[in-house]
């Protein structure tokens, strides 16, 4: 560079020169970092802030395109341990990096030299670009820890499964542990069944007093209850909650009955609602997910909350308690409700049909959560979702199938739900909850979920 260069020789003795200069050595660290140093300073780090500048806006850019041809892609690598703790590193080195370049530039810039009005806002600016990109990138570096680590602990390395009969189906379960019962016990069990190609979504809500639970040949529970699991056979069930004893029943008396389950990141009672469920809808249950209901209060917490639509006058009590006597009620109308007040909702049995009111609010609680979880509010908190989260999930989903389902859950949030009630009180299909017909049951799972192709009438 010639030495009549005002950037790199500048007249020193001139306020003005070196405020104009100023002004442009800040513009330029913002816009390519390492430029100033290769115009006006080492140029060896300059080449090195250019080059991990354009590798950056290379690797955002191609994400980009990529994103917008194959979106599963970006998904699997954004959940994929090795590419987070490599993403991480190099945001932490371009965060150290920037603030280096930040730093020597205002060496550069010589401050007491610009015009004294200049010098304050010449810092001033340059102190908060460089706490926004070089703060931004290392903010940026701990959220992908944070995902990395939160992933780890709540997915498995196991392999990936291909669709049954072009289905994802999911075993849902709420788990509600108490210092009176034998262990955990599922209050809540669903199987939501996601179409591979098009996310569309069918949740089926399996009452905790569902009675003769049956098992299909291959369950090895099956050669224990053979005529199902019921009031007679099963020593937890009873006519207010059998189904989701079964899971005390695998997991306290029949643990050896499913020797694989912990290396496969189940449990013995995961398993035997596993099997419970595919017997009672038909459907082969890929994965599991089992949510701590405890752990879902902080989740919503961190979420600063959830917003739902209440039909029903709520009350914060048990079942039986008069109505004046009733400290606290849910109001009807739009309510927006912390961690408390929506468990509060989920798991009041006070109104009429008890149980089966509270599976549909359930439901609705869920189906809030999904719409309301969008990247503004997960990335503002993801610190506080991350930590909830991984006392809230275990799972065997696969960490390798993590960007297929976000994917997928994608286009699930865009299409309405399909809800199926194994209640006395669903319409149009009654369960009589006590003396079942799994048969009818099945094939109505299966029409709702696989409804019949459309005819064309003949032509007259």
């Amino acid at each position: 560079m010639s030495q009549t260069s005002p950037l790199r020789y500048p007249d020193t003795s001139s306020p003005k020169v070196m405020t104009t200069r100023a002004w442009w050595l800040v513009v330029l660290n913002f816009i390519l970092p390492g430029s100033v140093q290769v115009l006006a300073g080492n140029k060896r780090l300059g080449k090195i802030g250019i080059g991990a500048t354009l590798v950056l806006v290379g690797f955002l850019v191609l994400t980009l395109l990529i994103g917008m041809l194959w979106p599963t892609a970006v998904f699997f690598l954004g959940t994929w341990g090795p590419s987070l703790f490599v993403i991480q590193i190099g945001l932490y080195f371009y965060a150290v990096l920037w603030l280096i370049l930040t730093i020597d530039t205002l060496r550069l810039v010589r401050i007491i030299k610009t015009g004294p009005r200049a010098r304050w806002w010449v810092a001033s600016v340059t102190v908060v670009m460089m706490v926004l990109i070089s703060g931004g990138a290392a903010y940026a570096a701990s959220i992908t820890g944070s995902l990395n680590s939160a992933l780890g602990k709540i997915f498995v390395a196991g392999p990936s499964q291909p669709p049954v009969d072009g289905q994802y189906n999911f075993l849902l379960l709420g788990g509600d542990a108490g210092a009176d019962r034998d262990g955990l016990r599922p209050d809540t069990a669903q199987v939501v069944s996601v179409n591979a190609e098009t996310g569309q979504a069918t949740i089926v809500g399996m009452p905790r007093d569902l009675q003769n639970i049956p098992f299909n040949e291959d369950s090895p529970l099956h050669a224990i209850y053979p005529d199902g699991y019921t009031q007679e056979t099963g020593e937890y069930c009873t006519r207010w909650a059998c189904l989701n004893t079964v899971y005390v029943a695998g997991e306290v008396d029949h643990p050896d009955l499913y020797p694989d389950a912990a290396a496969n990141g189940s449990s013995p009672g995961i398993e035997a609602m596993r099997d419970a469920a595919e017997a009672i809808t038909g459907l082969e249950i890929q994965y599991y997910v089992l949510i701590d209901m405890q752990g879902l209060q902080n989740l919503i917490d961190s979420l600063g909350g959830v917003t739902i639509d209440v039909t029903e006058r709520i009350a914060i009590a048990e079942p039986e308690t008069p109505e004046e006597l009733v400290g606290e009620w849910i109001e009807i109308g739009t309510q927006h409700m912390d961690g408390y007040h929506a468990m509060m909702y989920m798991r009041s049995r006070w109104s009429g049909t008890g149980d089966y009111d509270r599976m549909a609010r359930q439901q609705q609680v869920q189906e809030a959560l999904l719409r309301q979880m969008n990247p503004a509010n997960v990335l503002s908190k993801f610190q506080e979702i991350a930590a909830a989260g991984t006392q809230v999930v275990k799972t065997d989903i696969p960490q390798s199938m993590l960007g297929y389902f976000v994917d997928l859950g994608l286009k699930t949030k865009e299409l309405p739900i399909t809800h199926i009630e194994l209640t006395p009180y669903f319409e149009p299909f009654p369960v009589d909850t006590e003396f079942p017909d799994f048969a009818s049951i099945q094939a109505y799972i299966n029409s709702v979920i696989h409804p019949p192709e459309p005819t064309e009438s003949p032509t007259p």
